[in-house]
């Protein structure tokens, strides 16, 4: 059994393996940074997130984006790499729902917040990130009702953190 947590270093080493696009590496380590960057935010008001798992899962979250089921394909990966954890949260990513309860807050909840406001590789907050899945959707009703009540619930959890932490997320994550 492989230790702990991939470093950086094994991760990199995954992404190359599976063949991720490039342009997709760029986005998990954009989406890691801002992950990093709230938990370890959140982290100096009391909370104890495992920032090395946050940073595993967080690289690996898209290894298999080209792939129909990247969550999936992506998760089996990473499971057979040993990393039972960052494919947990590798699985989830796509479909969990943030709940706006600070209290509640895993590891999981941070890279799924990183991921909801970065476009591809630069920070574009929730709106924007939001808007550019809602046309990627080409006018599915279910799924733009879900992606804009998510939305909200979101927005609600980033006023919460904000809150706590004293600065905007924005700043957080754009060392402001």
């Amino acid at each position: 059994m492989n230790k702990k947590h991939p470093d950086r270093e094994k991760c990199m080493k995954m992404l190359k393996d599976y063949k991720t696009p490039e342009h997709v590496i760029k986005h998990c380590e954009a989406v890691t940074g801002a992950a990093l960057k709230l938990a370890g935010a959140l982290n100096k008001e009391g909370f104890n997130f495992d920032l090395q798992l946050i940073e595993a899962a967080g690289l690996l979250h898209d290894i298999a984006r080209v792939d129909k089921k990247h969550w999936v394909s992506g998760a089996d990966f990473v499971k057979k790499n040993g990393y039972i954890k960052e494919a947990g949260i590798i699985r989830k990513h796509m479909d969990h729902s943030l709940d706006p309860d600070t209290s509640k807050l895993k590891e999981l909840d941070i890279i799924c917040l990183g991921d909801r406001l970065i476009l591809e590789d630069t920070y574009a907050g929730l709106d924007a990130r939001m808007d550019y899945v809602v046309k990627k959707a080409e006018g599915d009703e279910f799924i733009i009702n879900r992606i804009n009540k998510n939305r909200e619930i979101n927005r609600k959890l980033i006023k919460n953190i904000e809150k706590i932490i004293g600065k905007t997320i924005e700043e957080v994550i754009n060392g402001i």
